[in-house]
């Protein structure tokens, strides 16, 4: 059988992370949702994503092939009644579809299939907000799915740990003179990842592989530190995707930053509005401020985004994709993607400056800023130009 990942209607809702990458391709707990659902099906996937997206991550479609809404987390059961789908069979959670069986060009009508109601355990993403306030529970579940029948690396003994049975160190890990308690949830250090000297580190949190923390951070449960990235100060309940930087002091809580993003030294996110109401979001969808009904919610970064030294965000702000913001004061609290400039005001910031910033930035991790990169980011300046203010 051939597995299919496919947006389904939360991808907008998703914006701006899927502006640059199919829902599939969303990091939350230690995996991204992709990578989950190729360990539980043993199998590779493709994916239907929008089309300016496709060059990069293509489908493949075979003569069966069973579609999977990719805003869905697996779970054994679920995972169990997907592969037994067959011809003109779907699951589906109240009026929307998880998972269906198609033969290669088939036209699909739900009318004309049995379609049977999941009933049991479900996690979604369906928000940007969903991505941190969800983390905690997907980093227990990829926590049990990475590590059964494993043998963590031993912990060195510098480090003053609490709850060492649920810390999981992969090989190649570096890390002394720290502290991690795990008793309010598993620590899990990927390959070759460091923690440097001085850091305090509670549960649950995930290290990606070849990730760094930098001495003396405190970092709270519920944060997933994505491959390549580097975090420094102090972070709480937030998701940064791969290859970010939050390298120096300052405060990062109930976050998402996408991949390639760096926050300037002494960078802080409002998580609290003064009031203690409701935090109301962006939504790309209405062009409006959507009810989150999180007490707790900061930045959302979309990807190549930046921000100079003692930045300071508003609750609930959305950047877009490749923003640069630096200044003093707050900005306003959505950012399109290609704004330069801060609390004064912003003009265009121009894809030749964009795409040269990115091609350094990249090379310095050895990747190669690409021709696909190059179009799927042009795309996503001309998507976005109306939210600009010239």
């Amino acid at each position: 059988m051939n597995y299919i990942l496919f947006d389904g209607v939360a991808r907008n809702a998703l914006l701006p992370f899927t502006y640059t990458r199919p829902v599939a391709e969303i990091r939350i707990g230690i995996l991204t949702i992709r990578e989950k659902w190729e360990k539980h099906l043993c199998y590779t996937t493709s994916t239907v994503t929008e089309e300016y997206l496709s060059e990069k991550f293509p489908m493949v479609e075979l003569e069966e092939n069973i579609m999977i809404n990719a805003s869905y987390l697996p779970y054994k059961n679920l995972v169990k009644k997907i592969k037994d789908l067959g011809p003109n069979q779907a699951i589906f959670d109240k009026d929307e579809p998880i998972a269906f069986y198609v033969k290669e060009d088939q036209e699909v009508d739900f009318d004309s299939y049995e379609v049977f109601q999941h009933e049991g355990e479900v996690l979604t993403v369906k928000n940007t907000w969903d991505i941190f306030s969800k983390n905690e529970q997907a980093i227990l579940q990829d926590f049990a799915l990475l590590t059964e029948g494993r043998k963590s690396q031993p912990i060195p003994e510098s480090n003053n740990v609490i709850a060492p049975e649920n810390i999981f160190i992969e090989e190649g890990a570096s890390l002394e003179f720290t502290t991690l308690n795990a008793s309010n949830g598993p620590i899990y250090i990927g390959k070759d990842a460091e923690i440097m000297e001085g850091s305090i580190i509670r549960g649950p949190f995930v290290l990606c592989d070849h990730a760094t923390v930098k001495m003396g951070a405190k970092i709270y449960g519920g944060t997933t530190v994505g491959p390549h990235s580097k975090v420094g100060g102090e972070v709480n309940n937030s998701v940064i995707f791969g290859y970010s930087n939050k390298g120096h002091d300052g405060f990062i809580g109930n976050s998402v930053l996408g991949e390639w993003c760096n926050l300037g030294a002494d960078t802080n996110t409002s998580n609290l509005k003064n009031n203690y109401a409701p935090v109301r979001l962006w939504s790309y969808e209405t062009e409006g401020f959507a009810k989150t009904g999180l007490q707790f919610c900061g930045l959302m970064m979309g990807d190549h985004s930046k921000c100079g030294i003692n930045t300071m965000f508003n609750t609930g702000t959305v950047v877009g994709v490749n923003a640069n913001i630096f200044g003093g004061g707050f900005p306003r609290n959505f950012i399109p993607s290609y704004s330069w400039g801060g609390s004064g005001g912003f003009t265009t910031y121009l894809t030749k400056k964009a795409f040269e910033v990115a091609k350094v930035v990249m090379a310095r991790r050895n990747m190669e800023f690409t021709d696909q990169e190059s179009k799927i980011l042009e795309h996503v300046f001309e998507e976005t130009k109306h939210w600009r203010r010239e």
